[in-house]
């Protein structure tokens, strides 16, 4: 644990929002944000439902359009586009609930959040109107996040 300037102790290196801090306006201001964090949370919630409620809607439009309960690939690739928003909509709420723990490292989950979003982008690529430099850029964003994540992944097993 390290000490800072203003007297509190942390359990990691980034610092962190523990009550145990001996500034009391240092202590009320994490008190704050802990709070804020939370509102954050209630909000990633609804978001989440607001999600799922748009998923039944646009699979119960497409499948009412005509022709009656065909799925056509745009209609699927919107679906899958819905369905991973919502997965990393609920990524995104762990990261937020894991910023109220002082015992770990958020980094990794960072990092797979990362990697879902942009596996999301590769799997709703409409590759017939995207640049080939696009392509490539995103390819090798998904190889540096892949081997970031694999790097910590490692080394977190190493320290345990």
């Amino acid at each position: 644990m390290e000490e800072y300037e203003y007297g509190g102790r942390t359990t990691d290196e980034h610092g962190s929002f523990a009550a145990e801090q001996k500034d009391p306006l240092i202590r009320f201001l994490h008190q704050v944000i802990r709070q804020a964090v939370r509102l954050l949370a209630i909000l990633m919630v609804l978001v989440i439902l607001w999600g799922i409620g748009d998923i039944f809607l646009v699979l119960y439009q497409r499948l009412n359009a005509p022709p009656f309960l065909l799925l056509k690939i745009d209609d699927l690739l919107a679906t899958f586009g819905a369905f991973l928003a919502v997965l990393i909509a609920i990524e995104i709420f762990l990261n937020i609930t894991l910023y109220l723990r002082d015992d770990v490292i958020h980094v990794k989950l960072v990092i797979a959040t990362a990697l879902m979003a942009i596996a999301r982008k590769v799997i709703v690529f409409d590759y017939t109107s995207l640049d080939y430099r696009y392509v490539w850029a995103t390819a090798a964003l998904l190889l540096a996040l892949g081997i970031t994540y694999w790097l910590i992944s490692t080394k977190l097993k190493k320290n345990s």
